[in-house]
Parts: C-alpha cells; sequence; structure tokens
C-alpha cells in the first residue's frame, strides 16, 4: 500500500484522483487546501489530516518522513500556475508527483523538472487520460494500421458553458490558467498529437478571453480546431435542449464517438502508474509546446482553414 498527499482538494477535479487513491487500495493521509469546503474527502478518507495552510501542510510531510512513514505519492489538483511550484515540492519531500493537466504552463519549465527528477531519483506523472480511453485507443491503431496518401481531414470543437464566477476565478486570469487553450483543450491537443503526429504547423485564427480557434497540420492530419466557454457559441439544436456542453470530433467527416467511458480513467491512469508505466516530462512536452505557441502567437485569418463555428464568433462580433 502506498501513502498519497493530496494538493489543491477542493477542486474540481479532487474527487476523480481521490476516487483512484481508494479504488487501487492505497492510502490518502494528508490533504491541502486554502478553501476548508471539502466535505467530500469524507466520501473517501475521513481520516486523512487537512491543511489550509502550505506551511502546516509542510511541516507534517516532513515530520511523516522523519517518523519512517513517509509520503509517496503527492497528487497535485491546484491551479495550473502552481502545479511547478508543487511538483517541486513533491520531489524535494521524496516523493513522485501525479499531476492534472496541464503539468506546467511554460516549456521551458519542464527542463527545470527534469534536472529536479535526477537530483531527487523521482519522478512526475501527467494525468493525460484520454491516452487510457478505449475508442481514442482504437482511433490509433485504426491510424496506425491504414495505408493512406493523403493527410486526415479533422474538425474538433468542444464548447463547455461557464458562468460570471470563471472569469473572477484563478480560471479566467491567463498568466494563472494560461487560457482557454491551456486550461480546457490542452489534454485534446495531446491526443491529437499522439495519434497524428508532431506539430507541422500552428495558426491561431481567433483568440480571447472565451473562445479560441485555429490549424493544426500534424504529421498525419490537418486540424480545424475550436474551444469555448461560452454558452452563445452551442450550436442552435444543441443550445436549444438546455444543454451547457458539446464535444465532437470528426475525423474525415465521421464522428468519434468518446463521450461515454471517461468515468474510470483517473483510475486506470493511477493503476499505470502504480504498474511502472505513466506518462513523464517529455509525454506532456509536446501539448505544452502547442499551446504556449497558441497563447502568444499572432492571431492570423485564413479563411481556407476557418473552423466552421468561426462563423458564429464573426456574427457575435
Amino acid at each position: 500500500m502506498k501513502r498519497f498527499a493530496l494538493i489543491g482538494g477542493a477542486g474540481y477535479v479532487a474527487p476523480r484522483h481521490m476516487r483512484a487513491i481508494k479504488d487501487t487500495g492505497n492510502e490518502l493521509t494528508a490533504v491541502l487546501d486554502p478553501n476548508d469546503s471539502i466535505g467530500v474527502i469524507d466520501s473517501y478518507y475521513p481520516k486523512a489530516d487537512f491543511f489550509t495552510e502550505f506551511e502546516r501542510f509542510d511541516r507534517h510531510i516532513d515530520k511523516k518522513k522523519r517518523k519512517n512513514e513517509a509520503i509517496d505519492y503527492v497528487s497535485i489538483c491546484s491551479p495550473n500556475y502552481l502545479h511547478d511550484a508543487h511538483i517541486r515540492f513533491a520531489l524535494r519531500s521524496g516523493a513522485d508527483a501525479v499531476c492534472e493537466k496541464p503539468l506546467v504552463l511554460n516549456p521551458w519549465n519542464l527542463d527545470g523538472l527534469a534536472e529536479m527528477e535526477a537530483d531527487f531519483g523521482k519522478k512526475v506523472y501527467n494525468i493525460l487520460q484520454l491516452r487510457l480511453h478505449p475508442a481514442i485507443i482504437a482511433l490509433k491503431e485504426q491510424v496506425e494500421n491504414a495505408r493512406v496518401d493523403k493527410k486526415y481531414e479533422i474538425d474538433m470543437s468542444y464548447i463547455t458553458s461557464r458562468g460570471n464566477w470563471y472569469f473572477t476565478s484563478w480560471k479566467g486570469d491567463e498568466s494563472k490558467s494560461g487560457g482557454i487553450a491551456t486550461n480546457i483543450g490542452i489534454h485534446f491537443y495531446d491526443m491529437l498529437i499522439w495519434i497524428f503526429g508532431k506539430i507541422q504547423l500552428n495558426i491561431v485564427h481567433h483568440r480571447d478571453a472565451k473562445s479560441a480557434s485555429g490549424f493544426l497540420e500534424l504529421e498525419n492530419a490537418r486540424v480545424r480546431w475550436f474551444l469555448s466557454v461560452d454558452e452563445n457559441m452551442l450550436p442552435p439544436e444543441v443550445h436549444g435542449t438546455g444543454q451547457r456542453t458539446f464535444r465532437s470530433i470528426t475525423v474525415n467527416g465521421k464522428e468519434i464517438e468518446f463521450s461515454k467511458g471517461f468515468t474510470d480513467l483517473h483510475t486506470l491512469s493511477y493503476q499505470d502508474i502504480l504498474d511502472g508505466g505513466g506518462f513523464g516530462l517529455e509525454e506532456a512536452r509536446p501539448s505544452i509546446e502547442a499551446v504556449h505557441h497558441i497563447r502568444n502567437a499572432d492571431v492570423v485569418m485564413q479563411r481556407g482553414f476557418l473552423h466552421p463555428f468561426m462563423e458564429t464568433v464573426r456574427t457575435a462580433s
């Protein structure tokens, strides 16, 4: 049985990590979050020690280490801009780090973490759960086994409506979240690069606080992509039903169905790590480089590559 600590326990994704730790037969011993609205922990580990101050959490982890009860893994679900610091804390504490996406905001942060892995003899793992989704694995196998003389044509659309709170929170601050492409899109970019190969061209057509769109040319695919947290961007047929999320990926005009099968992907990710697998710094690098470019590139309108939803953006503006 391995001992886990968790940073960011009151966050949206933290219960998935708690469940994964429990489902893999391990122990969550300590949780940190400045927000004490964390009753969800009672459903998983009511006896875990809880801290709202990092200094006391740090002292607790150090004390456990000195008593030969060292933490084996630190799970990190904190705001994006804190991931790098919290990963470093885990490594300095003698633990491996299991971190949510995005692993870090900037590609050069990965180099510093690689040095710390070597210094402390510990590993950094990124949760890239779409790589474990059965439908995505099947698509990757299909692409690898196919003999095609031209690139796949892909449209990727993801709209997940968010209220005013989003823009007041750290998620609405690009310096903390990395912006729309980083915060809600990075796992899709990782998936596409993993399946269709390295990026050859990365063009940004639109980028603001609520939406972003662009074009990726990969080794084996051409991708028009659109991301948004604005409910006004939902297709009319979806908006009319009251549904607030729309997710679609088409490959050569055929919809890839992967809306189901998400329930246990964090548990599968944890089990993979515990079994000696997992996705490390270099697996995370291509998607982090992609979103860093999207965040900083000039916005260039190229009509031939535009995602169909860009017409809605033009109308709204």
